[in-house]
């Protein structure tokens, strides 16, 4: 069995999932609002402190979800 992801890894996945659609003007999608909810289930986060992380770390979460290579949100 894998570690356990950490609050700011699991803010970090879903962050750059919400910003790649969001960057796409995609967040009114279907495909978005059908996999959004359930990361959030699963990641155990709240869609206002993943809003929170993205606010704080704008610029790292963009580049990542916009595909650049060997971005880890450090």
């Amino acid at each position: 069995m894998g570690k356990a992801k950490s609050l700011k890894d699991k803010l970090w996945g879903a962050a750059v999932l919400k910003t790649s659609f969001a960057l796409r003007d995609g967040l009114e999608s279907t495909a978005f609002r059908s996999i959004y909810p359930g990361v959030l289930r699963d990641l155990g986060v709240e869609d206002a402190a993943v809003d929170a992380y993205i606010a704080a770390n704008r610029e790292a979460v963009e580049k990542a979800a916009r595909g650049s290579v060997g971005d880890t949100g450090e």
